[in-house]
């Protein structure tokens, strides 16, 4: 993995930058603005500086080098980087979220070919796993540490702390609901660090960049050129808040961004389902209109050409359900072409494992789709977002922790979810 640092004027300046050196699928991994200083700031203009990464899977992490920064042992482990994270979020942080915010995790500046410790380090220590990781180290909990990764064998010379790390690395990720197929991923494609006998911070940072990496940019919705609408359907099963989700993005463009929005429901298997969307729509001011088949689209999506957005709830059902899975996909196809068109699977974060693979794969059948992940505040693990993330390989966008319409969502924030999958608070 390689990662770079570009300065623009603004941050799209930058972006382009960092696409055109790097190539096009490069991961913007932070956006900061740095505001001048000194006397004469008042009339000096802000500069943005992105980080990206570009993973080169074929490329080896230079060991040699890096061993030769100026890194040792210590007993108490400092995680401190020189700047933090900040993935551009969906919207502004609540004050009630200040707490989580103090424990915010920050990104590693670089991969451990070119490392040192300022740059790699985290900004926050990880605190219940710093304390695991500690007590292996001290002998104390080592021999259970030592089951954890049954297809690694280690021997007395490759005995380290960081070799040890990776192994109570291991078992808070299995903690977490990270599937072990996934964990045995991640854990090879840092193992080399460890067995070279590099600390414990380096395997560390190492698995860190991984995750995020492995995350991928989280992706918004982002309006049409041209003048016409944005078409964009959500699909999911039934209970997992897709009705809700909606309002909440509707008044996001609303409210917030002055955009002109329009509400669509082909959900007329519940007798609710299309009352709880009037009533929002009544709230914003936006228009409603309610389609019985497929037919019906298009005439309906032409009464509100001039809007900017166009958000389609679709009827919720068991993946199982054949009938209405065809009933939504031939609703999503009988879009006309010359609109620009995204289709967000909307699924629970409390949904069992093996039934989010199935509704994965099955709504892969109906449409490509990014994913929003709902119900974060109704779960302690996160695991599951990473399962489904590596299994179905669709792009993550938002997520929901709560009911409260317009404020419990955000975009997904790789950092807090890593830092927690990595036993961070």
């Amino acid at each position: 993995m390689t990662i770079n640092k570009f300065q623009g004027k603004t941050e799209a300046e930058a972006v382009e930058k960092a696409k055109s050196e790097m190539g096009a699928d490069v991961v913007i991994m932070n956006v900061r603005e740095i505001k001048p200083g000194g006397i004469f700031r008042f009339f000096k203009s802000s500069v943005y500086e992105v980080t990206a990464a570009r993973d080169e899977k074929e490329q080896a992490v230079n060991l040699a080098q890096a061993l030769k920064s100026p890194l040792k042992k210590h007993d108490n482990i400092n995680y401190t980087a020189d700047e933090s994270i900040n993935i551009p979020p969906f919207q502004t942080q609540r004050p009630s979220e200040g707490a989580a915010s103090a424990g915010k995790i920050t990104k590693t500046d670089t991969e451990p070919k070119d490392i040192s410790q300022k740059e790699w380090g985290l900004e926050e220590k990880l605190e219940n796993l710093q304390n695991i990781l500690e007590k292996s180290l001290s002998g104390e909990d080592r021999r259970d540490s030592e089951e954890f990764i049954p297809h690694v064998q280690e021997n007395s010379a490759e005995r380290s702390e960081g070799f040890q790390g990776l192994k109570m690395v291991y078992k808070v990720l299995l903690d977490n609901e990270v599937n072990e197929k996934y964990v045995n991923q991640i854990m090879d494609d840092v193992e080399k660090v460890a067995r070279s006998g590099s600390s414990m911070d380096l395997v560390l940072s190492n698995i860190y960049q991984k995750m995020i990496l492995k995350f991928g940019q989280p992706k918004k919705i982002e309006l049409a050129e041209g003048g016409q609408p944005k078409i964009v359907f959500f699909i999911g099963p039934t209970g997992v808040g897709k009705t809700t989700t909606i309002a909440k993005i509707a008044s996001k463009f609303k409210v917030d961004m002055g955009k002109k929005v329009a509400f669509l429901t082909a959900d007329t298997y519940r007798i609710a389902a299309a009352e709880q969307l009037r009533t929002y729509a009544n709230i914003l001011d936006t228009p409603l209109t309610i389609i019985y088949s497929a037919d019906e689209l298009n005439a309906a999506i032409e009464r509100v050409d001039d809007f900017d957005l166009v958000l389609v709830d679709t009827a919720g059902f068991s993946h199982k359900n054949e009938n209405q899975r065809e009933d939504v996909k031939r609703l999503i196809e009988s879009l006309d072409e010359k609109y620009e068109k995204e289709v967000y699977l909307v699924v629970s974060a409390t949904i069992k494992y093996r039934d989010l693979l199935e509704i994965s794969d099955i709504y892969h059948e109906i449409a490509d789709y990014k994913i929003i992940f709902t119900k974060l505040d109704e779960t302690t693990t996160y695991g599951n977002m990473l399962n489904v993330r590596m299994h179905s390989g669709a792009e993550l966008s938002y997520v929901t922790d709560g009911q409260n319409v317009p404020d419990d969502i955000e975009l997904f924030d790789t950092q807090k979810v890593v830092k927690q999958l990595l036993g961070g608070r």
